[in-house]
C-alpha cells in the first residue's frame, strides 16, 4: 500500500468510491477493511463492530496528549443509488477529469471520509500534538436509518464512546453565496424525523357505483391541508444564522429578509422570496411531506380505507406531541387516524463552544468565508450520537468554486468534487483536531 497516500486525499477518495456501497443492499464490508487495512499501514489501531458481517463499522484512535476529552471525527460510507440516472462518467470509477473527482458519494460522503482519513494519517506522520485522542469512526447504514451503523452502535456499544463530547461530522463546512457574501454554514442542531401514519376511511364499493364523500375523498382534503405550511417558529439557532446573514445584505434587502424573524409576517416574505425562500422555509416551520399511499389493489374496488405516510421533520428543540397537536389542528379531522411510525427525537440544546474555533479555521483557509451557524433541514448520525450527549458540528469544509451548487449535486447525477476541496478539508480538519480541547 501507497506509504504516500496521507497527502494524497484524492487517491483515498477513488479508491473509497470504487466500492459500490449503494444502499440498500450496502455491502459495505470491503470498503471499510480498505480503510482498516490502510490504518494499520500506518500503525493506526482499529476495531470493526457490526451487527451483520456485510454491514460494519469501524473505530480507530489516535493518541493524544490527554490535555482534553476525546474528539470524535466520523462519517458514513454507503451511498445512494444512481438508478434511472444518467451519468456522464461511470458511478464508481472515481476518476478524476477536468479537476473533479467523479462518482456517487463524491459528496454525500465519501469526501468527507476520504479528508478524516488523510487528516489522522498526517496527524501520525507528522506527530502533531493533539489535546486529547482522535477517534476516527466509519459507520455503514446512515443513508437507510443507521439500523446497522450509528444507531446500533448508540444502542449496543455506548462505551466505545466514553468521554466523547464533541465531535466533527457531515454536514457543513461549505460555501453557500448569497448577494456576492461567501457564507460558510457550520451545521450545529439538526431538525428530528418523525415518520407519521395517517388513516383515513369512507365507505367503499365497486368502482361501477361512485361514492360521494369516500376516502379518496377525505384523503384529498388531507392532502390539500398538508399543502399549507403549519406554524412558524424562531429556535434560537436559525434567528442567529439569519441575524449573521441579513448583516451582510445591502440596504433594503436587509429590512426584508430581517422580517423572517418576525412569526406574523414570515410565510408573507418566504412567498415574496420565491424559490429562494425554500432555503429558510424549512428552517422556520415543522414540515410534513406526503410521500407514500396505500389504497385498493385492484382498480375496480373503491377502497373504505387509505394510508397515507408523511415524513415529518420537527425543528430542534420540540418533541413529537408538539408537533402531533400542530398536525392534528392543520388536518382539523378527528376521523382521521394518526400513528407515529418511526421517531428519532432527542431533545438537546445545541452547544456553541467550539463554533468560534471552527469559524476562524474556514476564516483562515479562505479569506472570503464568512462563517454561520446552521440548523439542517434533514438528519444526520448526528440524532443518535447526541442521545449519549455528543455535539456533532457540520465540518467537512469544501472551498467550492462560486458557480458549483453543493446541495443540488448531491444524491444526484454527475456527482463530483473538486480535487483542491479534497486538500482544502484534509488541511482545515488536521487544523480543527489540533485546536479543540486545547
Amino acid at each position: 500500500m501507497d506509504k504516500t497516500i496521507h497527502e494524497k486525499p484524492e487517491a483515498i477518495l477513488q479508491k473509497l468510491i470504487q466500492f459500490n456501497t449503494t444502499n440498500p443492499p450496502g455491502h459495505e464490508k470491503a470498503c471499510v477493511e480498505y480503510i482498516k487495512d490502510l490504518l494499520t499501514e500506518y500503525d493506526i489501531p482499529s476495531e470493526v463492530v457490526f451487527l451483520h458481517e456485510d454491514r460494519p463499522n469501524l473505530i480507530a484512535r489516535l493518541k493524544g496528549n490527554g490535555d482534553a476529552p476525546p474528539l470524535m471525527m466520523y462519517g458514513h460510507v454507503d451511498v445512494v443509488t444512481t438508478e434511472n440516472q444518467k451519468w456522464t462518467h461511470p458511478p464508481f470509477s472515481g476518476d478524476i477529469i477536468d479537476g473533479y473527482v467523479w462518482g456517487r458519494g463524491a459528496l454525500d460522503m465519501k469526501s468527507g471520509v476520504a479528508m478524516m482519513i488523510a487528516a489522522l494519517l498526517k496527524a501520525k506522520v507528522e506527530n502533531v500534538s493533539l489535546p486529547g485522542d482522535v477517534l476516527l469512526v466509519v459507520v455503514s447504514d446512515e443513508e437507510n436509518g443507521g439500523n446497522y451503523g450509528a444507531k446500533y452502535l448508540v444502542e449496543e456499544h455506548p462505551h466505545l464512546f466514553a468521554g466523547v463530547k464533541y465531535a466533527l461530522g457531515e454536514f457543513g463546512g461549505f460555501p453557500m453565496e448569497l448577494e456576492k457574501n461567501r457564507f460558510y454554514p457550520i451545521m450545529v442542531a439538526e431538525k428530528q424525523s418523525s415518520w407519521v401514519k395517517l388513516t383515513v376511511r369512507g365507505q367503499g364499493g365497486h368502482g361501477s357505483m361512485p361514492v360521494k364523500g369516500g376516502a379518496m375523498m377525505k384523503l384529498s382534503q388531507v392532502l390539500d391541508k398538508l399543502n399549507q405550511p403549519l406554524p412558524v417558529h424562531i429556535t434560537p439557532v436559525v434567528n442567529e444564522m439569519i441575524q449573521a446573514i441579513t448583516k451582510e445584505f445591502p440596504l433594503p434587502k436587509r429590512i426584508v429578509l430581517k422580517q423572517l424573524l418576525n412569526p406574523k409576517r414570515t410565510d408573507r416574505i418566504l412567498k415574496l422570496m420565491g424559490d429562494k425562500g425554500n432555503t429558510f422555509s424549512s428552517l422556520l416551520h415543522h414540515t410534513a411531506s406526503p410521500t407514500v399511499i396505500h389504497a385498493s389493489d385492484k382498480i375496480n374496488v373503491i377502497p373504505s380505507e387509505i394510508t397515507l405516510e408523511v415524513d415529518g421533520r420537527i425543528l430542534p428543540g420540540f418533541t413529537e406531541g408538539e408537533f402531533e397537536k400542530e398536525l392534528k389542528e392543520l388536518i382539523n379531522d378527528d376521523s382521521v387516524e394518526i400513528e407515529f411510525i418511526r421517531s428519532d427525537i432527542v431533545k438537546t440544546e445545541p452547544d456553541m463552544t467550539h463554533f468560534n474555533t471552527l469559524a476562524q479555521i474556514l476564516k483562515m483557509k479562505d479569506k472570503k468565508a464568512k462563517p454561520i451557524p446552521f440548523v439542517l433541514p434533514g438528519v444526520t448520525d448526528g440524532r443518535f450520537f447526541s442521545s449519549l450527549g455528543i455535539q456533532t458540528y457540520g465540518f467537512t469544509p469544501m472551498n467550492l468554486p462560486s458557480d458549483f451548487n453543493f446541495i443540488k449535486n448531491i444524491h444526484a447525477e454527475d456527482e463530483r468534487i473538486p480535487v483542491e476541496c479534497l486538500y482544502f478539508g484534509t488541511e482545515a480538519l488536521l487544523e480543527a483536531i489540533q485546536k479543540i480541547g486545547k
